[in-house]
């Protein structure tokens, strides 16, 4: 892919908006922070957090404005055109993110989950083994996005190149829900997805777990959300992102020690963001493969940005994120709590 093509699809992943539900507006200052998230439980200490009131009690006089976004793209763009001030996201529209802004736009200043990514196969797809894969279909939820990264990177390690670069395996990018319609309609052989949709392809589309993404990495951790906040806002409001930083570890502890409890809160949280619930047994299933964490588990984020570079999604130089984290506050809050820090 050449360095114009790249460019091409950087900027298209930057500025497209996919289902954004936005709350009142305000211009940033001292007293309000905007707070941008997912639906998702990779996104478990905002969506309950957010949703019960425990981080605005956290934050006191400091008022917080939501956005609630659909995709990564989406709420980087939200950040650096000044929409918002904070947001979780995945690693590689972080490390697009911090790219775009030439490394002064953003730092990412904890993680939050590490797991829940798998490669779902649909049991009647012929498929055993990698070697199988010739001529097969799988989809990923965005080109470029973490898990789409994740799937064409294990397929080029083993052996294959997908359709747009003269190989025998497509690659199909969708958004989640319809990539289940696509398994059910067997109109795919497989997919790269985040949970809970790794759950309900198992469950509702005859899937089965090829893979879970935990055992490619070193004591099966790897980032897939993160906390990314406005550098200007970082340097100019840093007592009001510490504390929202207290926040996030409270709640990640919480979850952590209560977990039946906090399945159900999620739940509750996210039917009011989504109208739906999840059926038990997916979200203790989703649940179950991933871990949450408030350490951004730096390595395995520089990893991707290889994969990524590798694949040819990060242009012609090798990236520069030798600055993309900012761990100072965290490591603080750590220290007040008698817990380990973060290298």
């Amino acid at each position: 892919m050449t360095g114009v093509i790249v460019s091409i699809v950087i900027a298209l992943s930057l500025t497209q908006n996919s289902g954004l539900q936005t709350s009142h507006q305000v211009e940033s200052s001292f007293d309000t922070l905007r707070i941008g998230y997912f639906p998702n439980i990779n996104h478990a200490q905002a969506v309950i957090g957010l949703g019960n009131g425990d981080f605005q009690r956290s934050l006191g006089k400091v008022k917080i404005e939501t956005q609630v976004f659909n995709a990564g793209p989406s709420a980087i763009e939200a950040l650096i055109a000044d929409r918002i001030d904070v947001t979780y996201v995945g690693p590689n529209p972080a490390i697009n993110g911090y790219l775009k802004s030439d490394g002064q736009g953003l730092r990412i200043i904890a993680g939050a989950t590490s797991g829940g990514a798998v490669f779902v196969i649909r049991n009647n797809s012929g498929i055993e083994t990698a070697k199988d894969f010739a001529g097969k279909k799988f989809a990923s939820p965005q080109l470029g996005n973490t898990q789409d990264v994740a799937l064409r990177a294990y397929l080029l390690t083993n052996g294959y190149k997908t359709s747009e670069n003269g190989g025998n395996v497509q690659v199909i990018p969708a958004q989640n829900p319809d990539i289940l319609t696509m398994m059910v309609k067997k109109n795919i052989d497989g997919a790269w997805v985040p949970e809970p949709w790794g759950a309900k392809l198992v469950n509702e589309a005859n899937g089965r777990i090829f893979l879970d993404e935990r055992v490619l990495w070193p004591g099966g951790k790897f980032v897939t959300a993160l906390i990314v906040v406005k550098t200007d806002y970082l340097e100019n409001h840093p007592d009001v992102i510490k504390k929202l930083l207290g926040a996030h570890v409270d709640e990640t502890i919480w979850i952590n020690n209560n977990k039946e409890e906090a399945i159900k809160t999620f739940n509750e949280q996210n039917e009011k963001l989504t109208g739906k619930t999840i059926p038990g047994k997916e979200l203790e299933e989703a649940f179950s493969r991933m871990e949450i964490t408030y350490d951004p588990v730096k390595n395995s984020l520089y990893k991707s940005a290889d994969d990524a570079y590798n694949l040819g999604f990060l242009g012609d130089k090798k990236p520069d994120l030798n600055n993309i984290f900012d761990l100072k506050l965290l490591n603080e809050i750590l220290k007040e709590k008698n817990l380990p820090k973060i290298p």
